[in-house]
């Protein structure tokens, strides 16, 4: 039985691990953290648990084609309750408050009423959305691989991309703030903008839009941690094994060949190397030499990382209230990195079974913008730990002006910069996505480097703009290149 490695134990890691095992591969996996799942994580601070990775999933409805994956490597299963948020977002302004409805009918009505003066623009868009929940992620077999059930692209997909084409262009080549401004209503303007961000390819809003409307982007019981332990658990049920708290520092290869890793200072052999850490990174660490290849170069000169600052507070009170996922405008800005944010984010976990202590709720916020290099000069200079409680303390504020009854009732708070994500992931400056910024097409790099046999890469870094979707699909297609370069069958079982 040939044995491989897999460098990291996230979303990629554990689905390239389970595939491989299913294949016939002796297969362990080295994870520098203590737990599973990489960027797609939680964790608990005095009873609380606050969610830092997934807020919705791609695949979590049975009729998606990626369904049919995360069932194959125990992401879900028929004991996991999908809880679909709606409205998915609610954005207020000055008293006025707009959301964002998972049924065409129900939003289209619901903006008309908003600004009637947009009535032209609101009903092209929600008809816009409703061709783009024709389109799904495909899973499908590499060319030449044996498989023992075959996954294809079907027909039907081909068929829905059609009337979408004339429209994908037009989006691609436009922010979503650009999109914002085909409408006079400042409160639909400030959506359009929330939805993923002033500054993405406005593809990525109107995708966004329609997976809602076709009953996906649903939430997991448990969240990120619980279905990376659910899949940790399901990898080490089927006979591989996971080493924790052990970083991969280099692949050895010799003659154009991987042969093994190390791992400390122990050399640990090997037929094949799945790496899974941020390809940015691997390419330029886990190698004698930074890799050159045409892609590589590529990858470095146009990769955009994107970047958060997570707050967690743990808030003694019942919040179940309040909405669930609320964007508003302050007054006063939150001063974040150095940078002013007059648009807050929350997440309200109030109704979360299991996230708070009884009579208690978990909440959440996440400030988008690239502040690595602050983070970097305040532990430089000392004041890190002070400037995250300073950040912490004013959030701490701003959420007691809007809603009272948390003043003076937070019994725990975390901040995770940059910095936090960088030390725990290994990933390019804290990143866990790639932006898809104005004009940019969704760019997809090579599985196996054509300079080095034995090594296959996945994760989310390989398809812009990344994901969960992309981090299982890329672990799927790395298990099956390994397959047909070994003249394995690809087996995936449910």
């Amino acid at each position: 039985m040939k044995k491989v490695i897999v460098v990291g134990a996230g979303i990629a890691g554990l689905t390239a691990g389970i595939y491989a095992r299913q294949s016939g591969f002796d297969v362990a996996i080295y994870e520098s953290h203590t737990i599973p799942g990489g960027a797609s994580t939680s964790w608990r601070r005095k009873g609380y648990l606050f969610e830092g990775g997934m807020h919705w999933l791609t695949g979590s409805a049975p009729k998606s084609p990626l369904h049919k994956l995360w069932r194959e490597v125990g992401a879900l299963d028929d004991s996991v309750d999908i809880y679909n948020r709606d409205p998915f977002l609610a954005l207020e302004v000055s008293g006025q408050t707009v959301c964002l409805y998972r049924d065409i009918d129900k939003l289209r009505q619901h903006f008309l009423q908003i600004s009637p003066a947009d009535t032209k623009e609101i009903i092209r868009l929600c008809g816009d959305i409703k061709k783009f929940t024709k389109i799904t992620m495909p899973i499908s077999d590499i060319k030449g691989v044996k498989v023992k059930t075959k996954s294809s692209l079907p027909l039907s997909s081909l068929f829905g991309l059609l009337p979408v084409l004339p429209r994908l262009s037009s989006y691609a080549n436009q922010t979503a703030k650009e999109f914002s401004e085909r409408f006079k209503s400042p409160l639909l303007q400030l959506l359009f903008q929330n939805i993923v961000g002033p500054d993405w390819n406005a593809t990525s809003m109107i995708f966004t839009a329609a997976t809602l409307a076709a009953g996906d982007g649903g939430y997991p019981k448990g969240g990120s941690l619980g279905m990376a332990n659910r899949m940790a658990k399901y990898f080490e049920k089927l006979g591989g094994t996971i080493h924790y708290g052990k970083a991969v520092r280099e692949i050895q290869v010799r003659d154009g060949m991987a042969y093994g890793v190390i791992v400390d200072e122990d050399l640990i052999q090997a037929d094949a190397v799945i790496v899974t850490q941020d390809t940015l990174v691997a390419i330029d660490r886990l190698f004698d030499s930074p890799m050159r290849e045409p892609w590589a170069v590529r990858m470095r000169k146009n990769t955009k990382p994107v970047l958060n600052t997570f707050i967690g507070i743990g808030v003694k009170a019942d919040l179940s209230d309040m909405p669930e996922n609320l964007t508003f405008v302050t007054a006063e800005p939150l001063i974040c990195g150095g940078v002013p944010q007059s648009a807050i984010s929350i997440i309200n976990y109030a109704s979360y079974e299991g996230y708070a202590p009884q009579g208690c709720t978990a909440v959440t916020s996440i400030i988008m913008g690239d502040t690595y290099d602050y983070w970097k000069a305040c532990r430089d200079n000392g004041t890190y730990e002070a400037e995250k409680q300073k950040l912490a303390e004013a959030f701490i504020e701003i959420l007691a002006k809007r809603y009272p009854k948390t003043a003076g009732k937070a019994a725990v708070w975390d901040v995770a910069t940059p910095l936090t994500y960088e030390r725990y992931l290994g990933s390019y400056k804290g990143s866990w996505m790639s932006t898809l910024g104005k004009g940019s097409k969704m760019e997809s790099y090579p599985t196996k480097p054509e300079s080095i046999n034995n090594v296959y890469f996945a994760g989310q870094r390989l398809r812009t703009p990344g994901g969960l979707p992309v981090a299982a699909e890329t672990g799927r297609k790395a298990v099956q290149y390994l397959c047909r370069d070994t003249n394995m069958v690809f087996q995936g079982n449910i």
